[in-house]
């Protein structure tokens, strides 16, 4: 009997594994009919989940935090069992911005400390103070931004102003001149860059390396009354990660992606994130970024509970929320590495052995212990070289100067 899932998302690259699932025949395999509910902004895809609109959805990873703790609305449990890729952002700026900026966007985004201070200084210059587009108060990207902005000594509560909007809307909010540039996944910022509007200042990808993104996300209690379904879902995600991650498959998946069922944008600037080939500045050729978007490879699906401790520890730098062990226990306890391994257990997946690890210490290819096949997992630098151990966060969050 074919199960049927309604599932939001936002037409973002990201949502790759979600699309291939459906089209490539790997949900059908496992007895699921997708229904892919093309969402506008990640308020009403939240208000989708929690209010039983649909089943799943593709979500924001501090989003989920967040709603969990009760942090943007009243607060709901969710429990995310899978990641839906890894790094993809970009920070794109003004042209005229940029100008004042390291010259050579090679150069600037191989450093992003460096790219940090020379920001700090474009700020003084700019004929207002800096309207930067967030997709959400709840985003990695938003967190990472603020994360970079402060390493520069920028306060981003005061120094810049940060709006929300969605990401299909950014670029259009550059050209009518209501944002000086935007922080968004894939392919928003390319568009921004192809149209001549802004150059590309900083990834994701060089601010934290592998740095958590999307993840689907159930109502708790959901998931934990429909096992079978989560799990032939996660077996149908997992086998869909594989063939997104091939570059042999990116062509097609670029196609794929473009109807306008999904993320509506030209193939070829699509293509641009999947194959790690970032056009930065208009006019001039792609720079090299292997790893930029992941989605199945180095065990990128599995949801390290230190990650979503990571996100608990931003929330409370930036006073979202108060520093309480409850609190860290809830948002912890928001992925779901007990989920995934049961769900992948008969899979040719290679499983890590622990659910935890300190983020930001692998500099360069680690092989660690896995329950199943080999697995070596890739550099997760920070791009200020901390490192975040989720069972000393005190001492974590001790390490920042307090907020201007």
């Amino acid at each position: 009997m074919t199960v049927h899932l309604k599932i939001a998302f936002l037409p973002l690259n990201d949502a790759a594994v979600l699309v291939a699932a459906r089209e490539k025949g790997f949900a059908e395999g496992e007895g699921l009919a997708l229904d892919l509910v093309r969402t506008t902004s990640w308020a009403t895809l939240r208000d989708r989940l929690v209010f039983g609109q649909v089943d799943a959805a593709h979500m924001l990873a501090p989003l989920a935090v967040a709603v969990t703790l009760g942090l943007s609305q009243q607060a709901a449990p969710i429990a995310a069992p899978y990641k839906l890729g890894v790094n993809g952002n970009m920070l794109v700026m003004a042209s005229d911005f940029a100008k004042a900026l390291e010259p050579d966007v090679a150069a600037r985004i191989a450093d992003p400390l460096a790219a940090a201070h020379d920001f700090a200084a474009a700020i003084g210059l700019w004929r207002r103070k800096p309207v930067i587009g967030v997709v959400h108060r709840f985003s990695s990207h938003a967190l990472m931004l603020r994360y970079w902005l402060a390493s520069a000594g920028v306060d981003p509560d005061r120094d810049v102003l940060l709006r929300v909007l969605p990401p299909s809307l950014t670029v259009e909010a550059m050209r009518a001149g209501e944002i000086d540039g935007f922080i968004a996944g894939e392919p928003w910022g390319s568009a921004a860059v192809e149209a001549g509007l802004a150059e590309t200042v900083a990834t994701g990808e060089r601010i934290w390396r592998r740095g958590v993104e999307k993840v689907l996300a159930f109502r708790e209690r959901w998931m934990e009354e429909n096992p079978d379904t989560v799990d032939r879902l996660l077996r149908a995600l997992a086998r869909a990660a594989a063939w997104c991650d091939d570059p042999a498959n990116h062509a097609a998946l670029a196609d794929m992606l473009s109807d306008g069922r999904y993320i509506d944008q030209p193939a070829d600037l699509i293509a641009r994130a999947l194959s790690g080939q970032i056009v930065a500045r208009a006019g001039e050729g792609p720079i090299a970024h292997p790893d930029f978007m992941l989605f199945a490879r180095e065990a990128t699906p599995f949801p390290w509970r230190s990650q979503a401790l990571w996100i608990y520890s931003q929330l409370v730098r930036w006073n979202m929320v108060p520093h309480d062990p409850v609190a860290a226990t809830k948002a912890g306890g928001v992925f779901r590495p007990d989920v995934y391994r049961r769900a992948l257990a008969n899979l040719d997946v290679a499983m890590p052995g622990a659910s935890m690890k300190v983020e930001g210490a692998v500099d360069r290819p680690l092989g660690v212990g896995s329950r199943r096949g080999e697995l070596t997992l890739g550099p997760d630098r920070f791009f200020d070289g901390r490192i975040f151990d989720p069972e000393r966060i005190d001492d974590y969050l001790a390490g920042f100067p307090p907020p201007r």
